[in-house]
């Protein structure tokens, strides 16, 4: 990769090692990561939204619900 610093690029080899990629796969998943619309959340993250919003159940949270 041209104008990548040497200790940027064996960072990124280390990297894409680890997830049995390529260089560029590893830049390209990298980039993808960067630019995903959305919030990643893992699953005790939403279990905290889902309990945070008030609701109890399921009709609860379609009864104002409106495409």
């Amino acid at each position: 990769m041209k104008g990548v610093p040497d200790h940027i690029a064996q960072q990124l080899r280390r990297r894409a090692n680890k997830h049995h990629r390529s260089l560029q796969g590893e830049f390209l998943a990298i980039l993808e990561e960067s630019v995903q619309d959305g919030q990643i959340l893992i699953p005790t993250e939403l279990l905290a939204e889902v309990r945070g919003s008030g609701l109890r159940t399921p009709e609860e949270s379609s009864r104002n619900w409106s495409p």
